[in-house]
């Protein structure tokens, strides 16, 4: 599912939807996370969508995540906006609406996401 969530992002991007483009970056990370929660605990992952403890509980977050990684994944979280308010989701798409930032975020997605894949490889 993350990956066809990564192939939603890239279509809300050509549209220029972005405020789904950060969503549906937000909700493969998410995914990927538990995929790899779930290959190393071999058990169900904590119901949750906060990125930073999920990595966390995977023993990503302090042990094997760059910088750069850490921010991103400061940077998405907010952009998970299926429960906010109308008026959060208005900030959210005046924060958003912005073609660079949006190629960026699926840029840093998907090199997010190949990292993951290599450590699911192993």
């Amino acid at each position: 599912m993350a990956n066809y969530d990564l192939e939603t992002a890239k279509a809300m991007l050509k549209t220029k939807r972005y405020l789904y483009v950060g969503f549906m970056c937000n909700q493969v990370i998410e995914k990927i996370l538990k995929a790899y929660f779930v290959k190393i605990k071999k058990v169900q992952p904590p119901y949750t969508h906060k990125l930073r403890r999920l990595a966390e509980e995977c023993n990503l977050y302090k042990n094997e995540m760059n910088e750069n990684q850490k921010l991103f994944l400061d940077k998405l979280a907010p952009l998970n906006i299926e429960a906010r308010y109308p008026s959060e989701k208005q900030r959210m798409f005046e924060m958003i609406n912005n073609e660079k930032l949006c190629s960026s975020i699926l840029k840093e997605t998907e090199e997010f996401v190949k990292w993951i894949e290599k450590k699911l490889e192993n």
